[in-house]
């Protein structure tokens, strides 16, 4: 199978029951429904890579919820999250850290994400199940 446009992997994802977020370049950012009219980021990302898929999945951990830490610590934390995800087959390809910033004052930063982000290749067979299996995934550290 050749490698899959962004618009036609969306179409695709569209086919097998997924709501997409956004596209970022090749990737394929799928939503997650928190209620009927609201949808968000899911942390779940797909491309197309020929006869493969890649599917990226980014746990995090945030400097609000974990007061006092370090960022080294807090990568611990979004790490630990990341476990079920890492036993599935999921491989660690980067670490992030994303300053959050207010809405109303861009010069104020109001938390800062610590990052992991893990990859999975898998077939066009295994793709909707894996994916919905990430969708699943708790994102965020948690005390």
């Amino acid at each position: 199978m050749p490698e899959l446009s962004p618009s036609d992997l969306k179409k695709r994802l569209f086919e097998l029951g997924f709501e997409v977020y956004r596209t970022l370049g090749p990737r394929v950012v799928l939503a997650d429904r928190v209620r009927d009219n609201l949808i968000m980021d899911s942390g779940v990302s797909v491309e197309s890579s020929g006869e493969e898929f890649v599917i990226r999945t980014v746990f995090r951990a945030q400097t609000t919820e974990f007061p006092g830490e370090s960022a080294a610590q807090l990568v611990v934390r979004a790490r630990a999250a990341a476990d079920d995800a890492r036993g599935a087959g999921y491989v660690e390809e980067a670490v992030h850290e994303t300053p959050v910033k207010d809405p109303g004052d861009p010069k104020r930063t109001i938390d800062t994400w610590h990052e992991v982000t893990l990859s999975r290749s898998v077939s066009q067979a295994e793709l909707q199940g894996v994916l919905t299996e990430a969708l699943r995934y708790p994102k965020v550290a948690v005390r």
